[in-house]
C-alpha cells in the first residue's frame, strides 16, 4: 500500500450558462476569456497537486522526452496557445507527449498536460491538434478539478486512481486521494457541463491564436463517425455536452471575421515522425506499469523530470522480502496525538505524518511511499447526506472498482470502537512486496465536524493474522474528538 502523499479533493460545481456564448461586448467583438471563478483549492495547493500527478504520470506511463522533436513541435504550440490568456489568469502550462496509441490527451490541476502519440496521428491538421490542447488548456483555466472541493474528500476517496495506470494496492487509491482518472488512463472524468465550457473556452483560445474553432468540433465529430459511442478512450473521457458542432458556431457567429491558419509543413513532418516512434496499447501499458517498467524507461531515456523520487528504496517500485523481526511488534506502546485523534502504537513503530494522513508501520515495512505492514489513518468528508454505513461501502466499491484483482472478504460489520459504533470490513488485493498478496482490514468511525476518520491496516496476507492483535490493539484504543 501506498501513504497518503497529498491532499483530497476535487469535484465539479458549474452553471448552464456554459452552454451559452460567452463573448463579453458588442457584436462583432472579438471575444474575452471568462473569469474562471474561485475554486475550492487555491493556486498554490493546485500547482502542487498536479506536479504531484506529474510525477505518478511518468511513473506509470511511457513519455517522450522533451527533447524529442514530437515532444518539441507539441510545446510550441502548446506555448502559442498559452500566449492568448492573460498573465493574470495563465498558469504554468507545460505540454508532453505520451508513447499511447490511443487517441487521448488529458490535463492535470496547475498546469502540465499530456497528449497521447494517436492523438497527434489522428490530426488531420494542426489546428485540430491546437483544438484538443485548447480544450485541455481550458480544463485547467477554469480549474474544473479544483471546484469539486466540496465532495472532493469524498469522490477522490471512491474514485481513486486507476489501478491499470497506478497499481493495485489498496493504498495505491488512499495515498492518492482527490484526483479521479478514468479507467485505465490518467484522465480527468469531467461532465458534460464541463465539456462544454471547455469547448466555449478553447473555441476562444483557438480563434485568438488565428486557428478555425470549428476544428475542435470537427475532430470530436470525426472520431465519433469513425469509431461510435465505443470508441477511443477519449470519447469516454470527454462525454459530448450535445449539439458540439451547433454550439461552438452560435460562439462564433459575432466574432470578427478573419482568415484563418491553415495546415503546415511543420505538423506534417511531425505527424511522418510519429510513425517512427513506437506507441504502446492501453494492455501493454498497464502490464508495463504493473511489471514497474515505466519509470526505468523514462529515467533512461532522459524523460523523467528532475526530482522525481524513486518508486522504492530497491527501484522498482516494490518492497523486498524483510524478515519476521524487522516487522514485529514490541510488546510497548506509545501513544500519538492526530488531528482529531489519539492512537496507541508499538513503541518500535514509526510514525510518519503529512498534511493528509499519518502512516505508522515497523521498520522496513515501508519503502519510498510503498506500505507492505502497518496502519494507515485519515479523515473524509462525505457530501449529500451519506450517513457513515453508505460512506463506508462507497469507499468500498470504489476501491475495488479501481483496483485489478482487489475483492471483498465476507461482508461488512458494525463495530464499537471506544464505545462510538463504526464499520468494519477485510479485503484483499496485491502487495508491495513481489509476489505476495495483501490483507486490507478498513475501519471507519465518525470524525470531527461530520467527518469519517477511516484506518486501512496491512500486512501481507500470509502474514496478518500474527499481525492482528496489535491492529486490534491498535483500533480498541483510538480515541476522536467529536
Amino acid at each position: 500500500m501506498t501513504r497518503n502523499p497529498f491532499s483530497k479533493a476535487l469535484a465539479m460545481v458549474l452553471t448552464l450558462l456554459m452552454l451559452q456564448p460567452v463573448v463579453l461586448g458588442a457584436a462583432q467583438s472579438s471575444p474575452q476569456l471568462p473569469d474562471p471563478g474561485k475554486p475550492g483549492l487555491n493556486r498554490e495547493q493546485q500547482i502542487q497537486l498536479g506536479l504531484q500527478a506529474r510525477s505518478e504520470v511518468y511513473k506509470q506511463m511511457p513519455v517522450l522526452p522533451d527533447s524529442n522533436p514530437v515532444s518539441r513541435y507539441v510545446e510550441q504550440l502548446g506555448r502559442k496557445l498559452a500566449r492568448e490568456i492573460p498573465s493574470d489568469r495563465s498558469w504554468p502550462y507545460e505540454f508532453h507527449v505520451v508513447q499511447a496509441a490511443d487517441i487521448n490527451a488529458f490535463a492535470l490541476p496547475g498546469g502540465p498536460i499530456f497528449v497521447n502519440l494517436g492523438t497527434i496521428q489522428a490530426a488531420d491538421n494542426e489546428a485540430e491538434l491546437a483544438g484538443v490542447m485548447a480544450h485541455e488548456m481550458s480544463h485547467i483555466y477554469m480549474q474544473h478539478s479544483a471546484k469539486q472541493a466540496p465532495k472532493a474528500a469524498w469522490a477522490g476517496i471512491i474514485a481513486g486512481l486507476a489501478g491499470a495506470v497506478l497499481g493495485n494496492s489498496t493504498a495505491g487509491n488512499l495515498a492518492r486521494v482527490g484526483i479521479q482518472f478514468g479507467a485505465g488512463t490518467m484522465l480527468m472524468k469531467y461532465s458534460r457541463k464541463d465539456e462544454a465550457q471547455a469547448d466555449a473556452v478553447g473555441a476562444i483560445i483557438m480563434y485568438n491564436a488565428g486557428y478555425n474553432p470549428k476544428s475542435l468540433s470537427d475532430f470530436f465529430a470525426k472520431l465519433e463517425q469513425r469509431y461510435g459511442a465505443g470508441g477511443p478512450q477519449f470519447l469516454s473521457d470527454h462525454p459530448n455536452p450535445g449539439n458540439r458542432e451547433q454550439a461552438i458556431q452560435r460562439e462564433i457567429q459575432n466574432w470578427p471575421r478573419k482568415n484563418y491558419l491553415s495546415s503546415n509543413n511543420a505538423f506534417l513532418q511531425v505527424k511522418q515522425e510519429t510513425k517512427g516512434i513506437k506507441a504502446y496499447t492501453a494492455q501493454e501499458i498497464s502490464q508495463g506499469a504493473q511489471q514497474h517498467l515505466w519509470e526505468q524507461h523514462n529515467r533512461q531515456n532522459g524523460s523523467m523530470p528532475a526530482g522525481v523520487a524513486s518508486s522504492s528504496g530497491n527501484g522498482n517500485g516494490t518492497i523486498s522480502n524483510v524478515s519476521a523481526g524487522q516487522v514485529t511488534p514490541s510488546g510497548q506502546l506509545r501513544e500519538y496525538q492526530g488531528p482529531g485523534f489519539t492512537i496507541s502504537y508499538p513503541d518500535n513503530w514509526q510514525v510518519n505524518s503529512d498534511n493528509s494522513s499519518v502512516t505508522i508501520a515497523p521498520n522496513g515495512g515501508t519503502s519510498g511511499g510503498n506500505v507492505a505492514y502497518g496502519v494507515i489513518i485519515s479523515a473524509i468528508r462525505p457530501t449529500n447526506g451519506s450517513d457513515i454505513n453508505q460512506a463506508t461501502e462507497d469507499l468500498i466499491a470504489g476501491l475495488i472498482q479501481s483496483n485489478s484483482g482487489m475483492r471483498r472478504i465476507g461482508t461488512t460489520q458494525d463495530i464499537r470502537v471506544n464505545g462510538i459504533i463504526g464499520r468494519s470490513a477485510e479485503l484483499e488485493g496485491n502487495s508491495p512486496i513481489q509476489g505476495q498478496k495483501e490483507r486490507d482490514w478498513v475501519v471507519t468511525v465518525p470524525g470531527q465536524n461530520g467527518s469519517i476518520l477511516y484506518l486501512v491496516f496491512v500486512a501481507p496476507e500470509n502474514e496478518f493474522g500474527r499481525l492482528r492483535p496489535t491492529f486490534e490493539t491498535m483500533q480498541r484504543s483510538l480515541k476522536t474528538s467529536n
